[in-house]
């Protein structure tokens, strides 16, 4: 009897099944890679561009540089006399309105006017006119670095 438990068993032996492959264990890093290198390239490339909302060719100063660590808010005067905040052109009228806005300190808060070196003097004058009666006591014109 004991031949045939044996042979009814299939003959003792157990067939090996093949495992189906399961979850990798390990992450591959190639596609993380490739993500942050293009968005590295990416955000060199858009960083210029967001330095300052116009382009203005600025006179040029030997005056040292002011260091600043919070976000100023600037008021730009293009080569026509348009005034801008940011990327934004404002009228003569709406200049103070978009200034209290803008300012998170109140008067206390430094004003950079930025003005383009072919523009009139006068109309330099006249902003900051504006921006010194509205109460703005802090207020500073930019200029770059004279590379002479």
């Amino acid at each position: 009897m004991a031949m045939m438990a044996g042979a009814a068993g299939g003959g003792g032996r157990r067939r090996r099944r093949f495992r189906t492959p399961g979850a990798i264990n390990e992450i591959n890093m190639t596609p993380f890679i490739d993500v942050m290198l293009v968005l590295l390239i990416i955000f060199m490339v858009a960083a210029p561009m967001m330095t300052a909302g116009v382009p203005l060719d600025l006179p040029q100063t030997k005056a040292a540089p002011l260091n600043s660590d919070a976000t100023p808010v600037t008021l730009s005067i293009k080569a026509t006399g348009q005034v801008f905040l940011g990327e934004t052109e404002l009228t003569d009228e709406a200049i103070v309105g978009k200034l209290s806005e803008a300012a998170k300190s109140g008067f206390d808060e430094r004003i950079f006017v930025r003005g383009d070196k072919k523009v009139d003097y006068g109309r330099v004058a006249q902003v900051m006119s504006i921006v010194t009666t509205a109460g703005y006591k802090r207020v500073a014109l930019v200029t770059e670095v004279d590379q002479r």
